[in-house]
């Protein structure tokens, strides 16, 4: 499998969706009306799309799926009663043939992963996308392929980058405690009565911390904690 933008060619083991009427059958679950509204509204009419169901509530979404087959489900991620990713990775179980595109306000990098590794998603694309990407994305993925946003692949790279600077820092599970009380704005003592250690031992541990991650101030350690996701 190859993860690619949309400006790339997919290639990816996976057979093409089997078409009912040479169309692809959509289903969208939005826990904002709007959105689903701004979907129907882009592909509304297009010679390629049926659509066969959309709701707010994704509880609905196994039920729905039961009675109106899909080729691709569109889904939110962030959404009350079951989140994006839970419900594709219940689809995926009980319905492996159908294709799952993911739609999200920003390409959280965590939870890309997680989708992919849990849920075998094939698409993930971000709400700000155009008509001409969004049937291009459909399209892609109903042959078999898959279709990353360029944002998002962007947001998988800076995430694998400091998964890595964590990994090279080789920092302690007791370095990291400190980290999160420094950010608190604990003074070495506040933290030695924490830990139950000595100041010394906290110094010690702060001139190994600001080594390893190569900061050389509190606000730059507590960026570091922060784009390393320690806090």
């Amino acid at each position: 499998m190859y993860f690619t933008s949309g400006n790339d060619t997919a290639t990816i083991d996976k057979p093409a969706t089997k078409m009912k009427n040479g169309k692809i059958t959509l289903g969208i679950v939005d826990d904002h009306q709007i959105v689903i509204d701004g979907l129907s509204s882009l592909l509304k009419g297009h010679e390629k799309f049926n659509f066969a169901f959309a709701t707010t509530d994704s509880s609905e979404v196994p039920e729905l799926i039961k009675k109106h087959k899909i080729d691709i489900l569109l889904t939110d991620v962030m959404m009350p009663n079951i989140p994006g990713n839970q419900l594709a990775k219940m689809v995926r179980q009980q319905f492996p043939d159908i294709r799952i595109l993911a739609l999200s306000m920003s390409g959280q990098g965590d939870m890309v992963n997680e989708m992919i590794e849990d849920a075998d998603i094939s698409g993930y694309v971000l709400k700000n996308i155009g008509k001409q990407e969004l049937v291009k994305a459909l399209e892609k993925i109903a042959g078999g392929g898959i279709y990353f946003s360029e944002e998002v692949l962007d947001e998988l790279q800076r995430t694998s980058n400091r998964k890595k600077q964590k990994e090279d820092a080789h920092l302690t599970g007791r370095e990291v405690e400190i980290i999160r009380l420094i950010e608190k704005e604990y003074n070495n003592k506040q933290i030695a009565e924490t830990l139950f250690i000595s100041e010394r031992t906290v110094e010690t541990h702060r001139k190994n911390i600001f080594r390893k991650t190569n900061t050389n101030s509190v606000i730059g350690l507590v960026k570091y904690a922060y784009e390393h996701k320690l806090i």
